[in-house]
């Protein structure tokens, strides 16, 4: 598995897609309402909006990737990283970056690589 994250709109998709000579057809988009991840795609993006319909659903999204991690080791996952900035108000929202947190560190453990996204730019971390 490959884990990529970054900032929001800071290139993830586009470098995954040119790097790694994909297509769009190629990515499962995750989405805020829809806690299911489709594993037939070698992409799995914006897993941040698959947290986030966890979380509002009373759900583990962790647990959720540990016993699917099987079907997640020839992936590409990319994650906004949503641990900047200040603290939300917001329960929910504090409880979506949290476990937002505990994912990406527990992909990250997991994965055999792990790439930081900047300005369009990958840094390898792992």
């Amino acid at each position: 598995m490959i884990l990529v994250f970054g900032g929001a709109y800071q290139g993830k998709l586009d470098y995954v897609l040119k790097t790694y000579r994909l297509a769009e057809k190629d990515v499962y988009h995750c989405d805020m309402e829809t806690m299911v991840i489709n594993f037939d795609r070698k992409v799995i993006a914006d897993l941040d909006k698959f947290v986030l319909a966890c979380v509002k659903e009373g759900l583990d999204a962790k647990e959720c990737l540990e016993d699917n991690i099987h079907r997640l080791r020839d992936k590409i996952v990319i994650c906004d990283d949503i641990s900047q900035g200040v603290v939300p108000v917001d329960k929910t929202e504090r409880a979506w970056r949290e476990m937002t947190g505990r994912c990406m560190t527990y992909l990250g453990q997991e994965a055999e690589e792990v790439i930081r996204v900047f300005c369009g730019i990958g840094s390898k971390v792992k």
